[in-house]
């Protein structure tokens, strides 16, 4: 799991918000790029 995926996954909504910050909370992604994801503040 990375970046590029996890993105495409929210986009096609196959991913919530929620399983975003998981993967920033297992550090696979950075805070900033959960904001790049969402759209929202972590």
């Amino acid at each position: 799991m990375n970046y590029e995926t996890i993105k495409k996954n929210y986009e096609r909504g196959l991913w919530n918000a929620a399983m975003v910050r998981m993967a920033v909370r297992k550090g696979v992604i950075t805070k900033e790029q959960f904001k790049k994801i969402t759209g929202k503040e972590y």
